[in-house]
């Protein structure tokens, strides 16, 4: 009787840790995140599965190249053309998944958004004068990372968009991405 009772116990310690592995990819086809453009900031979503029944964070990290003005804070109607920003990076908020939100076949689904936090840059080398303001009017972004972390399990996608984006939906033809 004892001996049964170890097994049994064994068994539901097993199963229990199979659960608990998380095997993250993307749901459809193990396809890529979905990206948007929305000007100064880009939107990563998708559809993850192979989730276990815990928390989980998304994180968003995205490159670009910026257009932008520069002007004299006190003549604004002077705004000097030629200007060669370097590229930015911006960082999305962590996004939490609690597991009430993954549902019992171990999906969720996700949206998170890289925002630049000020489009204006003040003392921007690139401007003809330190006083100068440098304002920010569209990135075209040329890379992005998506991360899931679930306890000890991390899956990333690092993508590149070629070409770089414009606004708008990123078409997936121009998104190349390897996620592991």
């Amino acid at each position: 009787m004892k001996r049964t009772s170890f097994v049994s116990l064994g068994l539901v310690v097993f199963m229990a840790s199979l659960a608990a592995a998380a095997s993250i990819h993307m749901k459809i086809d193990h396809s890529v995140p979905t990206f948007f453009d929305l000007g100064t900031d880009l939107r990563a979503s998708g559809e993850l599965a192979g989730l276990a029944n815990e928390a989980l964070t998304v994180d968003l990290v995205t490159t670009g190249n910026p257009t932008a003005t520069c002007h004299n804070p006190g003549n604004d109607a002077n705004l000097p053309p030629g200007q060669n920003p370097a590229p930015v990076t911006l960082t999305a908020d962590t996004l939490t998944i609690t597991p009430d939100q993954i549902s019992k076949n171990g999906n969720a689904s996700f949206s998170t958004t890289a925002f630049l936090p000020s489009t204006n840059v003040a003392g921007a080398t690139d401007c003809p004068n330190p006083n100068w303001i440098e304002t920010i009017t569209d990135i075209a972004f040329t890379s992005a990372d998506v991360t899931v972390t679930q306890g000890n399990t991390t899956f990333t996608c690092k993508c590149t968009f070629s070409p770089p984006t414009s606004d708008g939906q990123v078409p997936g033809q121009n998104v190349l991405c390897s996620c592991q």
